[in-house]
């Protein structure tokens, strides 16, 4: 039987559709490489895991945070291994290293999570998650409403309907709008709700 080398340093550029990954083995002379991709599944994530744990013992991953949410994070967490989640601003990137794949961001992240030369970001617990997403789409909707606002006032002034109250876009103004017809370019809008 083959024995098991201490331990590796796996980095994951993620994506949507798959995440490619590279290995850097332990110590200064250890191989640096492109391990392949794998569909982002759980299962995926899950095997790649187990063939891993086959031949090192401890297995450290990191990849940058996105989209992509922090799941891969937890689920390397709950199968017992570290992981650490990478801003993309603080990844030290080498002058001149403008092309980008996903294999090379893979072989880089791995590479300089060996050398420890990557900044763990705090990664929000679930329910912070799922508030944080909260917050953030009220955010959205909040100036979605203050831009079409903004936008309809704009088009009444345009037409020479000024809203004579002083207090805009509460239940008089509101009245006011739906009483009002425009007539544009031969097309008749009523704005009644």
């Amino acid at each position: 039987m083959k024995e098991r080398v201490k331990e590796v340093f796996v980095g994951i550029d993620v994506a949507k559709a798959g995440h490619a990954i590279a290995i850097a083995e332990c110590g200064r002379s250890g191989e640096v490489r492109s391990f392949g991709t794998i569909t982002a599944t759980p299962e995926a994530v899950r095997r790649l895991v187990k063939k891993l744990s086959k031949t090192y013992e401890r297995i450290h991953f990191c990849y940058e945070a996105g989209p992509t949410g922090y799941g891969l994070y937890r689920q390397l967490m709950e199968l017992g291994h570290s992981c650490i989640v990478v801003a993309p601003s603080l990844t030290p990137v080498r002058p001149g290293d403008r092309i980008k794949t996903d294999r090379r961001d893979a072989v880089r992240l791995a590479r300089l999570l060996r050398a420890g030369e990557l900044t763990a970001i705090w990664v929000p617990d679930v329910t912070h998650e799922a508030m944080r997403d909260l917050v953030r789409a009220r955010q959205s909707a909040v100036e979605d409403l203050r831009c079409k606002r903004q936008m309809i006032s704009s088009l009444m002034l345009k037409h020479g309907r000024s809203y004579p109250g002083k207090k805009t876009w509460g239940a008089r103004h509101q009245r006011w709008l739906s009483n009002k017809v425009l007539i544009i370019r031969g097309i008749r809008l009523h704005c009644r709700r």
